[in-house]
């Protein structure tokens, strides 16, 4: 097993817990639109995708005033995420252990990244190295944008791995011949996602951050544990 000199963060649902407010939002924004969703349906269906995938699917069952809805979504999401977004619980200590370079690689806009993992002190171990399905041609499942990481990041694509929580993002990583590791966050409502996540190609997945950081010491170095709240860590 080649060692491994990079690391490639998706964002939403990996580094912060982003989800359930973009779930509960979005689905209240096109509710509102005249498309009856709940949180849960958006979670199934909108994980993992880009705005422009999410609008078009919209449009296409007949959201009308999709350029409305959005506008008043992006308000809503952001007041939400300045009110009750959080780093996913234990990332931070997961990163803080991390002896090795590392990026992000999201769907997101740039400005979603900002408006989210820019409020957060995490924001500090990837920047400027934060990169946007925006940057590429195509958004994963894609490997545009994995492969834009590597370039940026001047590193093989035998040397990298990449922790997504959707098979879009384990898809990307495959095509670009970087090897992928799931990320189930705890709670996640869906049934299957282990399974989803290893049919997509994952060598392993995660649930929650005890788990990943387990995983990971399997493929980098670590620098000395730290102590932590959550259970596992600095014992």
């Amino acid at each position: 097993m080649n060692s491994i000199d990079l690391l490639i963060f998706d964002c939403d649902g990996v580094l912060i817990d982003s989800e359930p407010l973009a779930a509960r939002t979005l689905a209240q924004a096109v509710t509102r639109g005249g498309l009856p969703m709940t949180a849960y349906d958006v979670l199934v269906e909108f994980t993992g995708k880009s705005e422009p995938e999410m609008r078009a699917i919209l449009e296409a069952r007949g959201l009308e005033n999709i350029g409305a809805v959005f506008s008043t979504w992006h308000a809503e999401i952001f007041a939400a995420f300045r009110r009750e977004l959080k780093v996913m619980p234990g990332m931070a200590e997961v990163l803080r252990t991390l002896d090795v370079a590392k990026c992000v690689a999201s769907n997101s806009s740039v400005t979603r990244l900002k408006a989210s993992l820019g409020l957060l002190d995490i924001w500090d171990d990837f920047a400027p190295h934060v990169y946007s399905a925006e940057m590429v041609a195509a958004p994963k499942p894609a490997p545009d944008l994995v492969q834009l990481c590597l370039s940026k990041m001047g590193v093989a694509d035998t040397n990298s791995l990449l922790i997504d929580d959707s098979p879009a993002g384990i898809a990307a990583a495959r095509k670009a011949g970087v090897r992928a590791i799931g990320f189930v966050a705890p709670g996640d409502p869906r049934p299957g996602r282990r399974k989803l996540l290893l049919e997509a190609g994952a060598q392993a997945v995660a649930l929650g951050a005890v788990e990943l950081h387990k995983l990971l010491g399997e493929f980098v170095h670590k620098r000395q544990p730290v102590q932590t709240s959550v259970g596992g860590f600095g014992n």
